[in-house]
């Protein structure tokens, strides 16, 4: 590894953790209140996902890029509507019969690992090609998704504060708005 491998990696890191960080705190908004384990664990499913899809996309190699190119956006985009809705579908239920919806578990935290991960498969691919050091990047990629994703979590716990009632009404919502985002990135 050398300081040119990390001051390349070290900003894609934080680009690809981006989408991580947004959902975390999407998540901290909605829990009423939260453990140190939810917040290891989302951090850490997070992180991990981040890593494993870039070493994947590294030996999966240009074959396999172009098979799912002209759609994983619209698979991210698909997952990430689907938790929104349903987060949003609990925001409108009457309030005995709503729950707090713990994206820190099950299903819904590997569909929003995975939707949040996707783009690390893209950025494996690219550094096959740029022969950079796979070990040292997925390290850096999974590390700085894990720290950025705590952060977002417990930040969004702060906000939660302000926001009040409505939080998991705003927290669906930013899921949404992620998966448009990532949506009209790729169309437009």
């Amino acid at each position: 590894m050398t300081a040119q491998d990390f001051f390349y990696v070290f900003p894609i890191s934080l680009g690809l953790s981006a989408d991580c960080f947004a959902v975390a705190l999407s998540g901290g908004i909605t829990l009423k209140t939260f453990t140190f384990w939810q917040v290891l664990r989302i951090s850490l499913a997070f992180g991990v996902s981040q890593a494993v899809m870039s070493v994947l996309g590294w030996l999966a190699g240009r074959a396999v890029l172009e098979l799912i190119s002209g759609y994983d956006h619209w698979l991210a985009f698909l997952l990430l509507a689907f938790v929104g809705g349903r987060m949003l579908w609990e925001s409108l239920r009457h309030e005995e019969k709503r729950r707090n919806v713990d994206i820190t578990r099950g299903i819904l935290l590997l569909t929003l690992s995975l939707a949040t991960s996707i783009d690390s498969l893209a950025t494996g691919l690219s550094f096959a090609f740029l022969d950079i050091n796979i070990a040292f990047a997925s390290l850096t990629i999974g590390v700085v998704a894990l720290i950025v994703t705590a952060i977002g979590f417990v930040l969004g716990k702060n906000a939660s504060a302000v926001i009040g009632r409505r939080a998991e009404t705003v927290g669906g919502i930013i899921l949404i708005a992620i998966g448009l985002r990532i949506l009209l990135t790729h169309i437009l």
